[in-house]
């Protein structure tokens, strides 16, 4: 009987290490991409203001771009 159960609780086990390895990594990129765009942030709060022209956005837009709240204008391509 022991053998049973042992065969019945071990996977319920690894699902939950499997659960809560996936929440610490959803954990660990949530921090990681709030430095990158912190950095991200950091480096166009640095360029002059004819620089963020011609990106395509303004010195009070970059957080909402760097969010993707703002998409940048399609340039057209030279063939």
């Amino acid at each position: 009987m022991s053998a049973t159960l042992v065969t019945i609780a071990r996977p319920a086990a690894a699902k939950r290490r499997g659960a809560v390895r996936r929440i610490c990594v959803a954990c660990w990129d949530a921090v990681a991409g709030y430095f990158v765009r912190r950095s991200a942030i950091t480096t166009l709060r640095e360029l002059d203001d004819r620089a963020l022209q011609d990106i395509g956005i303004a010195r009070s837009q970059i957080e909402a771009a760097v969010q993707g709240f703002i998409s940048l204008p399609e340039q057209g391509r030279m063939s």
